[in-house]
């Protein structure tokens, strides 16, 4: 059964941040960027998850590096459409993207994009992963996952995404299979409306990113069931068990993030925004502000993001066909 283990991509990423930090480091020194304000694009819309992330990000970057970092949301069709935009940009340092798990996602779901989202940039560094948990709705008869799967079992059951093919959808699938169930999957136009509706009881379940989730699990609008992660976060959701303890064993999803730019940048800027990005995710009040949001600072080198890209790519490229996710 394929599972995203997260953890040790997260380990791997970690032994690569060691092997070129000190070439890194010297390389960047002398480097005369940036001299006017940064675009750093975001493929989703303002407000979200991932743009609140990005914007913390950018002005801790704005206030090292002493120029504007200026977010521009482009967001739509699993975030392509700002992805589209940044592989054309002029690789001067610039412009740059804040990614998501996305950029791995999208070859499998949109194999005849104009670009190759595995050649078309260079990576800087990951920035965050987020834990993905199962919800289902607070009126719902089910307080764990064996009382889901049984629910699911004897009765006419839907789950709900924030849009086909994305991790969402994907994290759905995976979970239905690791618990031998099938329900009707019902995809929505972003997070929002789909965690309206499961609180309305128009969908039954749904497994959703940690920090989207977070305001409607303390005010008791959703109710948690497992957190998709081998180990527990009791500082975020004390007592809440993880899909690994409830049986489906090796079960870890998680959405990360990190920041790629046009191929073809100058290596010295990727050094100094890869050095800038990983000190600030090393910040104690940066990694507590995330933190608090459910959200884990992981930062690497180029180096070892280009070769994790590449590896989560085939990974999902297998959990697209397993899933039968239509292409375009």
């Amino acid at each position: 059964m394929y599972f995203c283990n997260t953890r040790k991509s997260a380990a791997a990423l970690f032994l690569g941040c060691t092997l070129v930090t000190f070439c890194s480091t010297a390389a960047a020194a002398d480097v005369p960027w940036p001299q006017q304000p940064v675009t750093m694009v975001v493929p989703f819309p303002p407000g979200g998850p991932t743009d609140i992330v990005a914007r913390h990000l950018a002005k801790q970057l704005a206030q090292r590096l002493g120029q504007p970092f200026v977010v521009e949301n482009r967001g739509g069709a699993n975030a392509t459409i700002g992805m589209q935009h940044v592989s054309t940009a002029k690789p001067d340092g610039y412009t740059i993207l804040y990614n998501t798990s996305s950029i791995a996602l999208s070859p499998a779901l949109y194999p005849n994009l104009s670009y190759d989202p595995t050649t078309a940039f260079d990576p800087v560094s990951t920035t965050a992963n987020v834990p993905m948990v199962v919800l289902v709705n607070p009126k719902m008869p089910v307080d764990n996952l064996e009382q889901l799967k049984a629910h699911v079992i004897a009765n006419k059951t839907s789950y709900a995404s924030s849009g086909m093919g994305n991790i969402t959808h994907l994290g759905g699938f995976l979970l239905n299979k690791g618990l031998d169930i099938k329900a009707l999957h019902v995809p929505y136009k972003g997070s929002a409306p789909a965690m309206v509706d499961l609180m309305g009881g128009q969908v039954d379940y749904m497994v959703n990113t940690l920090n989207d989730s977070l305001s409607a699990i303390r005010g008791k609008k959703v109710k948690i069931l497992a957190l998709a992660s081998l180990q527990r976060n009791e500082q975020v959701l004390p007592g809440v068990p993880t899909v690994d303890e409830a049986g489906v064993k090796g079960f870890e999803i998680g959405a990360w993030q990190g920041v790629v730019v046009p191929r073809g940048t100058p290596q010295s800027i990727i050094d100094k925004l890869n050095k800038t990005i990983r000190d600030t995710l090393d910040s104690p009040d940066f990694k507590a502000t995330l933190q608090k949001q459910g959200t884990d600072t992981l930062g690497s080198t180029p180096q070892a993001y280009r070769q994790f890209i590449l590896q989560e790519t085939k990974r999902w490229k297998q959990v697209v066909q397993q899933a039968g996710v239509q292409s375009n």
